[in-house]
């Protein structure tokens, strides 16, 4: 899938704490969700259509990818 991600508005989350492990996500057109290492901006990005966007916030908040 190629996304022009150039223009693309980047946040972190509001629970970031700043520190070097964080992601970042833009909402693109078409509802499409681009993530990426707020360390490497200029790397790659994952992007989601919709439904993966849903189903993997989902996953977080039911607690899928806790490790202890």
């Amino acid at each position: 899938m190629n996304v022009d991600l150039p223009g693309a508005q980047w946040f972190k989350s509001s629970h970031s704490s700043g520190g070097q492990e964080c992601v970042e996500v833009a909402f693109l057109d078409s509802g499409l969700v681009g993530v990426r290492d707020s360390k490497n901006p200029n790397g790659p990005a994952l992007v989601f259509n919709p439904g993966e966007w849903e189903a993997f916030t989902a996953s977080v908040q039911d607690g899928e990818f806790y490790r202890p």
